[in-house]
């Protein structure tokens, strides 16, 4: 369909062998990426006139334990506001080294969201200025949303913190 649709073939033609595969599952636009050198593939995205994805408006990951490899994907969500279009963009991660590159560079939003997925699945993005827990707290052990995290696992306990940073007396 990427030959029939001008804005995939553009996709396909800028990012050539980066493009591992063009998908329409329930009829949306799917664009499946090799997480090398990811951050210049966003920024075509981005920056080609013809595409103008100037909006990350969502990012999160799927664990696939057991059912598939590699067993992570991110999935990104991006938008060209301009022309009112959309695009899915799924990157492919092993679980051997969890890790793509950041996209804050290009999008100052993907901080939080980054920061979101590396602290319930654990995957790692390169050059985040500021990777670090942003739900659970530090001492928390594990990445909740993996597939093979213990659900009966306790966690350790930290001392109550006051509104000023104080501990809290039990």
């Amino acid at each position: 369909m990427a030959e029939t649709n001008p804005e995939l073939s553009c996709i396909q033609e800028r990012l050539g062998a980066k493009v591992l595969e063009i998908a329409h599952p329930q009829g949306d636009a799917v664009v499946i990426l090799d997480r090398a050198n990811l951050r210049e593939s966003f920024r075509v995205l981005r920056e080609e006139p013809q595409l103008d994805y100037d909006f990350l408006s969502d990012l999160t990951a799927v664990d696939y334990w057991r059912k598939k490899e590699p067993r992570f994907e991110v999935v990104y969500q991006i938008v060209s506001r301009a022309r009112r279009q959309r695009l899915r963009v799924r990157v492919p991660v092993p679980e051997n080294d969890p890790s793509v590159e950041s996209l804050t560079p290009l999008w100052r939003g993907a901080n939080f969201l980054e920061r979101e997925v590396w602290d319930l699945f654990g995957i790692r993005f390169i050059d985040h200025p500021d990777l670090r827990r942003v739900l659970l707290y530090d001492e928390f052990q594990g990445h909740p949303l993996r597939k093979d995290y213990p659900v009966n696992l306790v966690q350790p306990r930290v001392p109550e913190r006051a509104v000023d940073g104080t501990f809290v007396d039990e």
